[in-house]
């Protein structure tokens, strides 16, 4: 069976304008987690849909698109696979608090895409 996808996140420079656009554009609707991080619990495969502040992934500036994070068994076979394949690794691994284990990764096309392990 192959991952499923467990989190997206839409990176915005402006949050309040994003947040408007998806709540009226799909009925999206967020609550504020944390301050200036919203999230919506999906009916759907994806399980959190999040606006955040843009990051910088990509050596070469912010990340812009939608922001998805992979659920799977194993981050650092994940990063093996993916380096083998002709992706890089874009940030080590680091421990998200209740959470699990985060990699950032790119595509050989440069695309971002995280790979987290869920605490059990």
């Amino acid at each position: 069976m192959g991952a499923s996808l467990s989190h997206v996140a839409i990176n915005a420079d402006d949050v309040p304008a994003s947040l408007r656009f998806y709540e009226a554009v799909f009925g999206w609707r967020f609550s504020e987690d944390y301050p200036g991080f919203f999230r919506m619990e999906s009916p759907h495969t994806i399980h959190v849909v999040a606006i955040q502040s843009r990051r910088d992934l990509l050596p070469d500036g912010p990340t812009t698109g939608f922001e998805a994070t992979v659920a799977v068994d194993d981050v650092h076979a994940t990063m093996s696979a993916a380096l083998a394949h002709g992706g890089s690794v874009l940030a080590e691994p680091v421990a998200v608090a209740g959470v699990g284990e985060l990699v950032w990764l790119s595509d050989p096309s440069g695309n971002v895409v995280g790979a987290m392990q869920y605490d059990a």
